[in-house]
């Protein structure tokens, strides 16, 4: 819940009935994909309901998509994707690690902004599907005097079923609002050098706590339909682009990194290579020993420590591999932190600076 205990004020020369309002400040709303609110049947489906439903994810006709969705896939899917998460939940907490992640990040970025800029600046987050939900950030903001609002996916690479449809929904939020800030939003940050420089060292740190070195790096991103690609979604691009400048800022030859794509969903081709199939075919290949890293997840999650740590390790080691490493997103690491907030400063030139 954001602070909106500073004194209200009226504009000067305002009559006595005029509304109070509190000071004027700059809000910056974090937002990732979303998470259920507990493991169990109704919660996943209310979940999965509210993500599959979205034509930026699953761009089918919904006189075609939604039967299936409704009639068949909402009747079993949110059992295994149930025990999926329950698999990964912080029991302690009573939530799932991507909440916890996300939270701890916004803690350190209102830190940062509270040194760089005092009460000026506000940070709250908000998750696309589930909550807390964007509209009621975003209501918040706006009543805790936030005249103007810098809007952050935190997806570091463009696609139309991450940061568009983040963007769509900050968009609908506006639209409630009788008094509208200005706003932001803020652009894929796949190529900054601050970025590159986290992920680089997180590398370098896995690397140097492992006894034997590992035959590749496989850097595993969410993947999308290939036609996206065809239709002018950047993302495919973007994410090459990513794992180009980690491997030239590590010195690495191109055969110790490699691109691959995971989360195929449905009977579409999508992008390629599937992780799933080759971390196999690396195994299979003789690289018994292999190390995975998910640049296109700021925070870990259901499709990291699930997906990654448990589904494409069985199949890596199920091809006769041996030695499997997953090395976590970057989540609230300091030098992550600081790549956040310096994308965060340079966008908020003008505003504040």
């Amino acid at each position: 819940m954001l602070d909106t205990s500073k004194a209200m004020t009226r504009p000067q020369h305002a009559a006595d009935d005029h509304p109070a309002f509190p000071p004027a400040r700059v809000g910056v709303l974090l937002a990732n994909l979303g998470t259920p609110d507990n493991y169990d049947y109704w919660s996943m489906r209310r979940y999965l309901n509210e993500f599959l439903s979205d034509r930026r994810v699953i761009d089918y006709s919904p006189w075609i998509w939604q039967p299936l969705l409704q009639l068949i896939i909402l009747t079993k899917r949110p059992f295994t994707s149930g025990a999926a998460y329950k698999s990964i939940w912080n029991h302690e907490a009573g939530e799932s690690p991507l909440m916890t992640i996300t939270k701890d990040q916004t803690a350190k970025i209102k830190a940062a902004m509270q040194e760089r800029y005092g009460d000026k600046v506000l940070v709250d987050f908000c998750m696309r599907y589930g909550n807390p939900s964007t509209k009621s950030k975003v209501r918040e903001m706006r009543d805790a005097g936030c005249q103007k609002i810098l809007f952050f996916p935190l997806y570091p690479h463009y696609a139309g079923a991450t940061s568009a449809t983040a963007n769509d929904e900050f968009f609908r939020a506006m639209m409630q609002e009788k008094w509208q800030p200005t706003t932001r939003t803020v652009e894929p940050y796949y190529q900054h050098p601050k970025y590159i420089e986290a992920l680089a060292q997180s590398i370098e740190r896995a690397y140097a706590d492992l006894e034997t070195r590992p035959d590749i790096l496989v850097c595993s991103y969410h993947g999308v339909p290939i036609r996206y690609l065809m239709e002018g979604d950047p993302y495919h691009c973007q994410c090459q682009k990513t794992t180009r400048l980690l491997k030239e800022r590590l010195g690495w030859a191109d055969t110790e990194i490699k691109t691959t794509f995971q989360s195929k969903f449905g009977p579409e081709e999508w992008l390629k290579p599937y992780t799933v199939e080759e971390v196999a075919r690396l195994a299979e290949a003789g690289k018994k020993n292999i190390a995975v890293c998910a640049p296109a997840f700021s925070a870990d999650c259901i499709e990291t420590l699930e997906e990654i740590n448990e589904e494409i390790k069985e199949s890596f080691e199920h091809a006769g591999g041996e030695h499997f490493t997953y090395i976590p997103c970057l989540n609230d690491d300091d030098a992550h932190i600081e790549a956040l907030s310096t994308v965060i400063g340079e966008n908020l030139q003008g505003w504040l600076d």
